[in-house]
């Protein structure tokens, strides 16, 4: 019997947050339970009832995760899956993916008795996540020769989180810029346009749009009329895609 598989992320007041999680984990259970009928055509097992993938949050619900993670695990084993992969949906290695998770996986476990969960690395961790950036530049940079990327993220003071995104932006060759701490969107934009850049297009690495987003796409606005001889353009999140849901398919089958 295969894996059951649970997507965690913050949660959020947005609904459209929510709603974009609960479509992203019907596009990958739809690959896995393709992938199970195939690999079964001509044997007697059968597809259990439950849920390949499930989504859990680690703020803003009536359950903690380590109550969320318990009761989706017990519906799996009662269906027959032995094992529970979790897989932190988060694009930095902040507070909640090096220390709030972990500690709820660990109640979850206690609370099972049974050495049934599997917490997978955290989203923003693997290169495919670099790839799909590097797609979403090369199909929004035109032919304007003066132009640079910033890349906009939230931001976290945990000592040593930057440098992760960091490494990842030298890589795509583009400046990053974080919502929460320094440097600032503003700041970097001042900076760019001190150099001579003509357009800067602005990609917020943030997986599904929100009320920050939204905020984003209020300060691009007010960037615009502050600097009108300079063109922005504003990238959209990651989104609950088919090629977000492709890359964690390959992540739950390493």
């Amino acid at each position: 019997m295969p894996y059951a598989y649970l997507l965690v992320s913050h949660g959020s007041c947005d609904p459209r947050q929510e709603i974009a999680m609960q479509q992203l984990a019907k596009l990958v259970n739809s690959k896995l339970e393709s992938n199970l009928q195939k690999s079964i055509i001509g044997g007697v097992m059968s597809l259990p009832k439950c849920e390949l993938v499930g989504t859990a949050y680690l703020e803003l619900k009536p359950e903690p995760l380590h109550e969320q993670i318990k009761r989706f695990a017990e519906s799996a084993l009662a269906s027959g899956y032995h094992r529970l992969k979790i897989l932190p949906l988060f694009l930095l290695a902040g507070v909640h993916v090096m220390e709030d998770i972990p500690g709820e996986v660990a109640l979850a476990q206690q609370a099972l008795g049974e050495d049934i969960i599997i917490l997978q690395p955290y989203l923003g961790s693997y290169a495919g996540v670099q790839q799909l950036l590097a797609k979403q530049i090369a199909q929004s940079t035109d032919n304007c020769h003066n132009q640079a990327w910033i890349l906009l993220t939230h931001g976290s003071r945990r000592p040593g989180s930057k440098k992760q995104v960091e490494a990842m932006a030298a890589n795509l060759g583009v400046v990053v810029a974080y919502w929460s701490v320094a440097p600032s969107l503003q700041s970097r934009v001042k900076e760019l346009v001190s150099a001579g850049y003509q357009k800067i297009n602005i990609l917020p690495y943030f997986l599904f749009a929100g009320g920050i987003t939204d905020a984003i796409a209020r300060s691009s606005q007010e960037l615009k009329l502050q600097f009108p001889a300079v063109r922005f353009q504003l990238a959209e999140p990651l989104g609950a895609s088919a090629e977000l849901a492709d890359l964690i398919w390959d992540l739950i089958n390493q």
